[in-house]
């Protein structure tokens, strides 16, 4: 199918959308810097773009079977001033309800699903008032919503909880998107405590939860230490210390104050291979002797002192891998003269494009007359 891109980011919506095999007809993106990493990532010539969404009317937009927005969460999410729809960035969702209404009055295309994703924060922003009036407003144009709360520690190793919600256009025939249960053992990361409990809005509750049948070990964010915890700094979220077999916190833009998430440094022989190929341990402790050089392994350092360890920030690319990203895009943005501050950014505001995979692999058109 074809589908809009708008609030476009980086393009999280995209990659996954296109994994699943569905084609991008156009992008509407304000900021001039995940615009530039957009256009250098993907092939946009001649698809419709817009920058200002508020300027945008419904009618000039190309036919397309799915629009996908996660209009701005600062006004909702726990970390922002929290005033709601009605903020002046996250009330930004009703300018795609507006270019709803304005298709309708001119007799154009509708379609046939609008993919939302948004803060964990909006089932309870308002006193949920604000999640009831998504849904009343897709109601209104004719849109049947179903929602669900999912991890994206079940396809990537970040702790990452986000509402995602999709509308299907009342009387097309349309697949239903929720419960996803991957199948198989391929997921990156395994918990049975996990569990997404979501709900769609006509048949009742329904639960989200990994489907492997042999889980593997148990993994969770492993705080180790906090090197900023005597300090009298505001943020001491900043001097959290994590271990890299853990899930990673939640991805926020990190912008200003070191903000960027900090592990242990461990000395470790070819850190870039996941699969090790010599016998013995990948690790070894500071007094014992190096690990044979080779002409390919390459050997990390563990710099110990007593209690002390040396500690780094994830990297940009580390941020854009753990939002499901390939190496690949992360060089044409950076190659594009895109800075590690904004590459941060970006990473931070992006959706996980493995879970919009596989949401993009369940959305179908059926013919009206068949049995499904």
């Amino acid at each position: 199918m074809k589908f809009i891109d708008m609030f476009a980011g980086i393009g999280g919506f995209r990659s996954g959308l296109e994994q699943a095999g569905h084609t991008c007809v156009g992008y509407i993106e304000f900021d001039k810097f995940a615009r530039k990493s957009y256009q250098a990532i993907y092939s946009t010539k001649g698809e419709y773009t817009a920058h200002d969404i508020r300027k945008v009317n419904g009618k000039e937009l190309p036919d397309a079977d799915i629009w996908t927005f996660g209009s701005p969460c600062q006004d909702i999410s726990f970390a922002g001033k929290q005033k709601g729809l009605q903020g002046s960035r996250s009330s930004l969702f009703f300018e795609v309800m507006r270019m709803l209404d304005e298709r309708q009055e001119a007799k154009k295309f509708l379609p046939s699903y609008l993919i939302m994703e948004n803060v964990k924060a909006l089932l309870s922003s308002s006193q949920g008032w604000d999640f009831a009036t998504v849904l009343i407003e897709m109601e209104k144009r004719g849109y049947d919503p179903e929602w669900s709360l999912i991890n994206s520690a079940q396809v990537v190793p970040q702790n990452r909880e986000r509402v995602y919600i999709v509308g299907h256009f009342r009387g097309r025939c349309t697949a239903q998107v929720f419960p996803i249960r991957r199948q198989g053992t391929d997921l990156v990361r395994t918990n049975e405590k996990i569990k997404v409990v979501g709900k769609t809005f006509q048949s009742g509750c329904t639960t989200l939860t990994t489907t492997d049948h042999k889980p593997q070990k148990q993994v969770a964010i492993r705080q180790i230490g906090n090197y900023m915890i005597n300090s009298k700094r505001k943020n001491p979220e900043a001097g959290r210390i994590y271990d890299p077999t853990g899930l990673s916190p939640t991805l926020n833009t990190m912008q200003g104050g070191n903000r960027q998430p900090k592990i242990i440094v461990r000395a470790c022989i070819t850190p870039g291979r996941i699969i090790k190929r010599q016998n013995g341990r990948r690790f070894k402790n500071q007094d014992e002797p190096s690990f044979t050089l080779s002409c390919q392994d390459r050997h990390g350092v563990l710099l110990k002192k007593g209690n002390n360890v040396q500690i780094r920030k994830l990297t940009p690319l580390e941020c854009w891998r753990l939002q499901g990203f390939s190496d690949e895009q992360f060089k044409k943005a950076r190659e594009a003269g895109i800075s590690d501050s904004q590459l941060y950014k970006q990473a931070g505001n992006a959706v996980t494009v493995p879970v919009i995979r596989e949401i993009g692999k369940k959305l179908k058109l059926f013919d009206a007359r068949e049995d499904f």
